[in-house]
This record gives C-alpha cells, sequence and structure tokens, in this order.
C-alpha cells in the first residue's frame, strides 16, 4: 500500500495531470486488475484525509496544499491546541495553531483534518481550524471520581480537558469519591458540552498503594497478560532446549565472558569480551547477544505478541515484559553459570584504531560472572588506585591491579583491557562528532511498605559507558555489513534538525554566555555541550538541544543517527526487549546460514512505524509514572526548600529544576510579590521594574514546594524565604475546575 499510496500521489501532482475519473486514473498507473481493490481501498483514505479532493463528475484532484492538512492534535495547558502535520515524502512541515474555540472536541493525539486559515510567514506560525477528527488516538482515559450536586463526574489525569466528564448515576460499578477510575467516552468534551463517558473499571482509591502504577497501565493502554497461546508456546520451547544440543553454533564456552547491568536487572542480553591478540596487537572485541530467535518462531503465537507490544515498559518497580519470563528472565537470559545460545559479533580494531576484521556466528556461551555496574566501577576505582592501572594495555606485563578479594584476577585483567578499549572508542565518536547529552535518569527510593521515600539522579560512571560503547560498536558493525551487502534492514536513524531549529538554539546558548559561531557545525554543539556538562545552566542547554533535536525512530530508509554521528546505524543489542533488534538478528541469521538475506522494504516501513509509535508510548508512560510518584512524594514535603536552576522563563514565570532532586516545577510570577516584574522575550528573562531584580535561564535559586497538583502533574513552586504574603502551601488532593490563573505581562520590557 506504500507504493501504491506515492504512485497515485505521483500521478496527481504532475504537472501534467488533469483531473480524471477513477478507473482512467487506474488505467493511467498501468496497474494489474488484481490491483484494482487496493486502489480503491488507497484512493478512498487519500479523500478521507484529506490529501485527495473530488471534484465535479466525480473526478479525482491534489487537495489545495495550502486549504487543508492532516496531522496529530496535541492540547496545550492553556486550551489551544497545535497539529503537526503528518511528512509527505520525507518532508517536514510546522506545526499549525489552534485557537481553543476551532478545536471542535478532538483530544492530544486524535488524527485531524485542519483547514489552514493563515499560512506560515518569517514572523508568524500558521493557523487553522479542525473541521473533522479522523481517528481517535483513544476513547479510554483514567481520571478520579467525584459527585457534585447529586451527579457523577471524572476529572481526567492530566490537562487532556479543560471541564469534568459526566459518568452517568452516582456510585456507578461501586465507585466512591476519590477513586480512581476507568472510564469509556461516548461523547468528547467541546466548547458546547462538558462531553459525556461510563466507568468501566474502578482501581481503588487515591493514593492507595499500587493504584498509581494501574493507573498509568491504564491510561497508556499498556498490555499486562500474556495470550494463553503466547504462554504455551514458550513453556513448550522451554522444555525442548537441550543444552548438549549445540548443533550448527560455535562455541565459546571456554573464552572469559562476563555480563555487566543494572542491580535489579533481571533479563540479561548482552555479554562481553576482550582480548589481544599476542601476534598483531590488535584488539579482539566479541559482544555476545541473547539468541531469542532460537526460540521465537516467526508467525507463532510469541512472535505475534511480541510484535504487537514491539518493546518492553520498564515502569517503577513493575515490568511489562515483550516476552514471558520463561523466555526474557529464564531461556534467553545470560545468566551466570548456564549454558546460552547467542548471535555473537567479533570486531578487531588495530592500535590506532582502524576496524579490522569483522564476523558473525550463531554461538554458545557460559557466562562467567554476572557485575552489577557498581561492583565494575569498584573494580575500576581500584584500578586507577594502583601503579600499573593506567598502563597501556600489555599482556606480557604484570596486571599490578588492587582488586576486590572476591574478583578473579583474570577478571580484573580483562576489566581493565575493557576500559582501555572503550575510553579510545569514545574518543574516537567523539573525534567524529558524536554529541553527548547529559540527561541524568531519575532514581526513586523506597521504604520497606513499598513507597516512595526519596530520589536521586543516576549515575552514569565509567562502567556504564564501557557496556554503551560496545553495544555502539557492535550496532554499527551489523548495521555497516547489510549497508554494504545492500540487505535492506530496519535501521535506527536520527535526522538532522533544520537549520531554522539549529539558530534558534545558538541564540538560546548565547544568553546564556555560550557563544556558537557556526550552529551548523556538530564540534560547535560539542563544545557547548562539553563545557557546559558541570554547570549550573547544563539542563537548560542540554534539554534546549534536545528539543531542537527530531525524534530518533525505526525506517528501512538510509539516513544518519545525527546525534552519533553514524551514517549506519542499527538495534541489534537488546533483542529480548525490542522487536527491531529481533528483526536484525533474523536476517543476520539468515545470512550467517545462507550467505545471503533478504526483506520486503513496504513491510520494514509499516514495522518501524509501529515500532516507533510503541517505543514513544513505552517512554511517556515510563516518564509519567516517575513524575506521578516524586509528585505524591513531594505532596508530604510542602514548605521544603531546595537549590533549583532556572530551565525555561515565560511571561507567566520560570521553571526550574532542583539540584539533587528529580523534580522540576513552576515558580508563578504571582507569587513574586516582591515587584512588578517585566518579561523579556529576547533575553529570556523577569525583571522587576523597581528592584531590576532578575530571573534568567541557568540562574540558581533557593526555592520551596508550595503546591502539588497530582492530578494535573502540576508542582507549583515559590522563592524561599520571599517577602509580602505568598500563598500558604497546599496539595490537591480533590480535582480542581477551569483554567489555572494566568497573570500576562508584556513581551518587552518598557521603553
Amino acid at each position: 500500500m506504500p507504493d501504491l499510496l506515492s504512485r497515485i500521489l505521483h500521478a496527481i501532482t504532475a504537472h501534467s495531470y488533469t483531473p480524471i475519473k477513477a478507473k482512467p486514473l487506474f488505467k493511467r498507473l498501468n496497474l494489474d486488475e488484481g490491483q484494482y481493490p487496493e486502489f480503491r481501498k488507497t484512493l478512498r483514505e487519500l479523500i478521507r484525509t484529506g490529501r485527495l479532493t473530488v471534484g465535479r463528475n466525480q473526478t479525482i484532484r491534489a487537495a489545495d496544499p495550502h486549504g487543508t492538512i492532516t496531522g496529530i492534535y496535541r492540547r496545550a495547558q492553556a486550551g489551544h491546541g497545535f497539529v503537526r502535520p503528518h511528512t509527505v515524502d520525507g518532508t517536514f512541515k510546522a506545526d499549525v495553531y489552534i485557537r481553543e474555540d476551532k478545536t471542535l472536541d478532538a483530544a492530544t493525539g486524535d488524527e485531524v483534518l485542519v483547514r489552514v486559515t493563515r499560512a506560515a510567514t518569517h514572523i508568524k506560525d500558521a493557523a487553522g481550524e479542525i473541521v473533522r477528527v479522523l481517528e481517535r488516538a483513544t476513547r479510554t482515559f483514567v481520571g478520579t471520581y467525584f459527585e457534585r450536586d447529586r451527579e457523577a463526574l471524572v476529572r481526567v489525569d492530566g490537562t487532556v480537558f479543560s471541564h469534568s466528564v459526566a459518568v452517568g448515576d452516582p456510585g456507578a460499578k461501586g465507585a466512591k469519591p476519590q477513586d480512581k477510575v476507568v472510564i469509556e467516552m461516548l461523547r468528547f468534551p467541546s466548547q458546547d458540552g462538558r462531553g459525556e463517558g461510563v466507568i468501566v473499571e474502578v482501581l481503588g482509591p487515591h493514593g492507595d498503594p499500587g493504584v498509581d502504577t494501574l493507573t498509568i497501565i491504564r491510561a497508556f493502554g499498556l498490555p499486562e497478560a500474556f495470550p494463553e497461546s503466547a504462554l504455551a508456546e514458550a513453556r513448550q520451547v522451554a522444555s525442548l532446549f537441550d543444552e548438549s544440543d549445540n548443533a550448527g553454533r560455535e562455541d565459546f564456552t571456554q573464552e572469559l565472558v562476563i555480563t555487566i547491568d543494572p542491580p535489579d536487572a533481571k533479563d540479561f542480553d548482552d555479554a562481553v569480551t576482550v582480548v589481544i591478540d599476542p601476534h598483531s596487537k590488535h584488539w579482539i572485541l566479541t559482544v555476545h547477544i541473547a539468541d531469542v530467535g532460537a526460540f521465537v518462531k516467526p508467525g507463532g503465537a510469541l512472535d505475534v505478541e511480541a510484535r504487537k507490544r514491539a518493546t518492553s515498559v520498564y515502569l517503577p518497580q513493575k515490568v511489562i515484559p515483550m516476552f514471558p519470563e520463561v523466555i526474557s528472565n529464564g531461556l534467553a537470559s545470560l545468566q551466570e553459570g548456564k549454558l546460552r545460545y547467542v548471535k555473537t559479533v567479533q570486531m578487531e580494531f588495530s592500535p590506532g584504531l582502524q576496524k579490522g576484521h569483522v564476523r558473525f556466528a550463531n554461538g554458545v556461551i557460559r557466562n562467567r560472572k554476572r557485575f552489577t555496574y557498581d561492583e565494575v566501577q569498584g573494580v575500576l576505582d581500584s584500578l586507577s588506585a594502583s601503579p600499573n592501572g593506567a598502563a597501556a594495555p600489555d599482556e606480557t606485563r604484570p596486571d599490578g591491579a588492587v582488586a576486590k578479594p572476591d574478583v578473579d584476577p583474570e577478571i580484573v585483567a580483562m576489566i581493565r583491557r575493557m576500559r582501555d578499549l572503550a575510553l579510545l572508542l569514545r574518543k574516537k565518536r567523539f573525534k567524529r562528532g558524536s554529541l553527548e547529552l547529559e540527561m541524568p535518569e531519575a532514581v526513586l527510593e523506597y521504604d520497606e511498605n513499598g513507597r516512595v521515600s526519596g530520589a536521586h539522579f543516576a549515575e552514569h560512571n565509567l562502567s556504564h559507558q564501557i557496556i554503551e560503547e560496545f553495544m555502539l560498536a557492535a550496532n554499527e558493525a551489523v548495521a555497516e555489513h547489510f549497508s554494504k551487502y545492500e540487505v535492506p534492514f530496519l535501521r535506527r536513524v536520527h535526522p538532522a534538525p533544520s537549520e531554522e531549529k539549529l539558530e534558534a538554539f545558538a541564540q538560546f546558548a548565547d544568553i546564556l554566555g555560550y557563544r556558537i559561531k557556526r550552529a551548523q557545525d556538530r564540534f560547535e554543539l560539542q563544545r557547548v555541550l562539553h563545557e557546559t556538562a558541570d554547570k549550573p545552566e547544563r539542563a537548560a542547554i542540554h534539554f534546549a538541544l534536545l528539543r531542537s533535536l527530531k525524534q530518533a525512530t525505526y525506517s528501512p530508509i538510509q539516513d544518519e543517527h545525527y546525534a552519533l554521528a553514524s551514517q549506519d546505524y542499527c538495534h541489534f543489542t537488546s533483542p529480548i526487549r525490542r522487536y527491531p533488534d529481533l528483526q536484525v538478528h533474523r536476517l543476520l541469521d539468515r545470512w550467517i546460514k545462507e550467505g545471503t538475506a533478504s526483506a520486503d522494504v513496504a513491510e520494514l516501513t509499516a514495522l518501524g512505524e509501529h515500532c516507533s509509535k510503541r517505543e514513544r508510548r513505552a517512554e511517556t508512560a515510563e516518564r509519567e509514572l516517575v513524575k506521578l510518584k516524586i509528585l505524591t512524594y513531594l505532596s508530604g514535603k510542602l514548605g521544603e526548600q531546595f537549590d533549583a536552576v532556572i530551565t525555561g522563563v515565560a511571561d507567566y514565570g520560570f521553571f526550574a529544576q532542583a539540584e539533587k532532586i528529580p523534580a522540576e516545577g513552576l515558580v508563578h510570577i504571582s507569587s513574586l510579590v516582591d515587584d512588578y516584574y517585566w518579561y523579556d522575550e529576547t533575553a529570556h528573562t523577569l525583571e522587576g521594574r523597581r528592584t531590576k531584580r532578575r530571573f534568567r535561564l541557568g540562574d540558581r535559586v533557593r526555592l520551596e514546594v508550595s503546591r502539588v497538583d497530582i492530578p494535573r502533574r502540576m508542582l507549583d513552586l515559590r522563592l524561599a524565604n520571599s517577602p509580602g504574603t505568598a500563598p500558604k502551601p497546599v496539595v490537591d488532593e480533590v480535582p480542581s475546575y477551569g483554567k489555572t490563573p494566568r497573570i500576562v505581562r508584556k513581551n518587552k520590557k518598557r521603553r
């Protein structure tokens, strides 16, 4: 269908085209008669989505490019919204602004048809009105049940809707006030009505253990239980597994192989070995990846379910795996001491790090030792303290390492080699222009009852970087191999950002004192990222560049990975938790066995789009639950003070990120009671008219928790020890109504 769609659009948008009816158009395309049903189906879809129109006498013609567009709608907290147009032939278009009274009943994520009422200029964005909702993102929502004036209502979580939704008679499904419930929308809220739904599930009282996790699972439609057919197939392949049956596999069981993972990891899908050839002095890096494909038959129940899920979802205290645990945590997991099947990539590097021979194999290993990152970091720290710890690798020289008593000296020696090779790979990657954004991961701390007792940022130390570099090398090696032999495969692509986005980032960085001479120069970007890595303005700079970049996706179309500065890249190293990796494994398996491989580009395109969407859903759900748990924790810390860095400034206040806990909130301008503040849009600054006090991006401030709105996922902060009568700290335990009050300031200082 994608090829047929392109052919239809190409024919109709050609300069020589004159509007004709469907049947003559079909003949002009020289299609087989058997393709006519698919042609009609594709034509109807193009008309439905507004890309084609039907004129007089049923003639088919292209829609006015400035008249209508289709895209995905997202609602802003203030009530208005934006539509991101679909890409056409790889061309991205700017978002279209939709006024609140022009949104119909569209909800965030819906696919909509928009009539463009104002074309984009260099001064103003395009604007339009939604004329039709083409497809709902979902009809299922999660919210808090309450009753008012003998009416049953649900306040949907977040800022999806500005009003609560009526849900019929009070007490339906046994719901009680403050219960979290799942509703199915019957009539979506609009300017003319609050909307109507029906309660389909009661999750439990707000604040009860586990209810927050269920809330996110239902809100994002995450799968939980596996179908019985998939479980039965998993049990069957597990019962048939025979450790002595290694036919057709290369035996690596006598080699020193280790895994390094987080302490709470259950599925181990990568293991490594690093040696130095005694004759050539070349590095030999061997990466073993769990051979999930050996247990998952294409088209079988396990495969169908994994393809549908596309990824594992890692929620706090809960994992929703792509495969049943008998596979993900058992049969395919590279557990210590267990014989396991692997896909192996062996790479040779010269002392100057020129890549030499690369080979692939179906292998079998026995993991010698399972390490955590902290354990390996302990060994690395001891190496740094030893006289020979930083020496260049030399197999003939005594190791001299000061290792922990429970770590085998042979393993310590290999960890040293791993460190040295990884640092060289990392240096080479940065030399080619790779960008490293410092985006620390949030780590939650729990008490004995499973409630959040604190939070901090994860440390990304050398032990993490070692595995990261080795996995990047393996992913590139596989992608380069398939590219060399022109085998279509599912790439991991990250298109270069637009010049406009980079110029805007350069102006932003300049405000904070980091001048970028040429915004398109990735080495200039790299320099700024490095210079701010340990500065208070790190969060503002790194997040700003992240927002300037396009999203990484899965696609068979040749394109670079901009952030990694890699021309050929794919995901190969995590087949237990990512379906695209399994697809690459299957191609590699055919190559290893037959010396050739192929794939259908149209099928890969559809699979890439599906996996990209599922990946974004998983990431958003993970972030949302972490945010929800942190807000719940902070709701018991009202008035508590902490240091923070300003990460955004607007006419209604400024956003700040706490330095030691992963929480960002808003200091509303109404809480700045010591002066009347003006917003300088060009300098991203709020400045007091009388005191000249300034709040600008990157500034450090002392704040305190003022208000926590859990249903809306909002954190309000205020300056610590601020003068005047700031509002008392409050936590919203009941849904609020209407819009958040907003004080508007002029966009420029008074001249």
